[in-house]
């Protein structure tokens, strides 16, 4: 999996690759479609929830640019996937995900992972974690109609967020970076999301969030 769709498809950070050779990703997923747990598409894990393709996974990894040190917010825990493969990049993970059972499971897989520097929280993830802002670096692991700016008031100066910007089918995951005065923002390809749902992202159908 890493050889092909991770280090051929242009990721080249050792640590990013170290990472998802170290990380089961078979265990994120439901046993039933363990078999498909290595191939290069996402899968679903429930409430209308994927775990997403491990080329994504490296690509948005890697463009947070971690060296060991940072807090790192993540928005959308899903499997837990992700998490565990920022668990080994970082200091500490904060987690947000808004659907309970969804982040429940996600929490015994890491716990059985030993990713004892992840914590998990039930809330809507668009609003942040602004009781333990600013973050070093931020990662959005589902589609938003816009970047939200109550993300971007947690970043650190300096700090990265990475997120997918778009429609309800088709997103483009953008890098923005805080820096003193300025936002500087890259483009980094193509992308398709589950929607962000939450007071800063997509309506919940027939209520708001």
């Amino acid at each position: 999996m890493v050889e092909r769709q991770v280090i051929a498809r242009g990721v080249k950070d050792p640590a990013v690759i170290e990472a998802m050779l170290r990380v089961p990703r078979h265990l994120f997923v439901e046993e039933a479609l363990r078999g498909q747990a290595y191939g290069d598409y996402p899968l679903p894990i429930g409430e209308k929830q994927t775990i997403s393709q491990p080329y994504i996974v490296a690509l948005m990894t890697e463009a947070l640019a971690l060296t060991g040190s940072e807090r790192v917010l993540e928005v959308g825990t899903g499997s837990g996937y992700q998490a565990s493969i920022l668990s080994l990049l970082s200091e500490k993970v904060y987690s947000v995900e808004r659907i309970s059972r969804v982040a429940n499971n996600a929490r015994k897989i890491l716990d059985s992972f030993y990713c004892s520097n992840v914590l998990v929280r039930v809330a809507d993830g668009t609003r942040g974690w602004l009781d333990e802002a600013p973050f070093d670096a931020i990662m959005v692991t589902a589609g938003a109609p816009k970047v939200p700016d109550s993300l971007v008031a947690q970043l650190c100066v300096g700090g990265r967020l990475v997120i997918p910007v778009g429609d309800e089918e088709v997103q483009e995951l953008i890098k923005i970076t805080k820096m003193k005065d300025r936002l500087q923002t890259e483009r980094l390809g193509g992308c398709r999301f589950v929607k962000l749902i939450g007071a800063n992202g997509w309506e919940v159908k027939g209520n708001r969030c």
